[in-house]
């Protein structure tokens, strides 16, 4: 059991770590609270990056166009 737990976590740690930067990178870029997405994204995959998209890409897109 304790092999299987050590797998799991080696598997998934670098997928939520780098949702973690890229969320931060980029609402860094937006200026949309970098911290809070980059803590989020170390929580759980992937909630944070699909709530980004619909709370701060969407809005930003539509921003930009008008």
């Amino acid at each position: 059991m304790e092999s299987e737990k050590l797998l799991a976590l080696v598997l998934v740690s670098p997928i939520m770590l780098t949702q973690s930067i890229l969320l931060f990178i980029d609402a860094k870029k937006k200026g949309a609270y970098a911290w809070f997405w980059g803590l989020l994204g170390l929580i759980q995959f992937p909630f944070p990056s699909i709530f980004y998209y619909f709370i701060v890409i969407r809005p930003y897109r539509k921003k930009m166009k008008l």
